[in-house]
């Protein structure tokens, strides 16, 4: 960039506490008024940060090196960033406002570091896992709109652990995929599949992260669950997952992803049932009912509570790109 044709904005003397008016400063010729506002907030309260807590050279180093760490460890089927995002709740609330759900649609969760781009495309019936010591369970779930009426080709991603509490890709001689499965559901709004019942599983904790928690006193547990993705044109896309009810880690999941909606209780397959789908009576059963938004419902919903969220800290804001930044006009 060729100084001379960049008018920057001329920097005062340097203190503790005028800092960050001078980021603010020479940041302020940014062309993008949402840019310009997110790196306006980050640099304010990371800067009270280091105010409020008084940081130390050593302290920010240590920080420094522990987020250099964390991204060497990352690799295409373990994504610590994401890992460490999700143990500080961070994952689950920007699913919470970028996705926000009305009244009776199923809430999203967290997508976890283990989801893939390689699952299968199956037919409905399929049988997802291979682990001869899981428990079978069959899935038998159906997916409508807020209007009650069932929603046909929706792409359905969906993974679970095996019966160790492993993804297939965590194992090094991992192959094809397995435990996972990508279907989509029929004119009925139906999909169903044959599964293993889910374990609780503890996240990798042999990085950083787990060193983290180790530090933090914390357990590295997830409790018992089956991941969803959902996706249809005109439809918000949905990631959740379903919860075990009665899971020791149920009320202490490491990463906060268990919302008190999506926690289930295991059903039993009857005789008529096992008889429809091909499965023995007795074997465990998982039933749900998804309801999916539309783009236009989360749109709107997203803009209102952004909107009332910036009045409540008693901004002037405008919408740009339907998120907010500063009304300077």
């Amino acid at each position: 960039m060729d100084p001379s044709k960049v008018k920057i904005p001329v920097l005062k003397d340097l203190t503790i506490d005028n800092i960050t008016e001078n980021v603010h400063r020479i940041n302020s010729t940014c062309a993008d008024p949402r840019l310009k506002y997110i790196l306006e907030q980050l640099v304010t309260h990371i800067h009270d940060f280091a105010r409020e807590t008084r940081l130390s050279t050593n302290e920010w180093m240590a920080g420094i090196e522990f987020l250099t760490a964390v991204g060497k460890i990352c690799t295409d089927v373990r994504q610590e960033f994401i890992l460490l995002s999700d143990i500080l709740g961070l994952s689950l609330l920007v699913d919470s406002i970028d996705h926000p759900k009305p009244p009776q649609s199923t809430e999203g969760t967290v997508l976890g570091p283990f989801h893939t781009h390689d699952a299968e495309h199956l037919a409905l019936g399929t049988n997802i896992s291979h682990d001869p010591n899981g428990t079978p369970c069959l899935v038998v779930c159906n997916v409508r709109d807020t209007d009650g009426k069932p929603v046909e080709g929706v792409k359905i991603d969906i993974w679970e652990t095996d019966s160790k509490g492993f993804y297939d890709v965590q194992y090094s001689d991992y192959g094809k995929p397995d435990g996972r499965v990508v279907m989509k559901s029929d004119a009925e709004g139906v999909f169903w599949f044959k599964a293993i019942v889910p374990v609780p599983y503890p996240i990798p904790h042999d990085g950083p992260v787990g060193k983290l928690l180790m530090q933090l006193g914390r357990h590295c547990w997830r409790p018992s669950h089956m991941h969803f993705m959902f996706e249809k044109g005109g439809y918000d896309h949905l990631i959740t997952a379903l919860y075990l009810r009665g899971d020791p880690y149920e009320t202490s999941d490491a990463v906060f992803g268990v919302k008190d909606t999506l926690v289930v209780d295991l059903g039993t397959v009857d005789a008529e049932m096992a008889k429809k789908y091909g499965v023995k009576e007795g074997d465990k059963l998982l039933s749900y009912d998804f309801v999916l938004v539309s783009d236009e419902q989360s749109r709107k919903l997203r803009e209102e509570n952004a909107m009332k969220a910036m009045e409540k800290l008693g901004r002037r804001m405008k919408l740009y790109n339907g998120l907010p930044v500063p009304d300077v006009d």
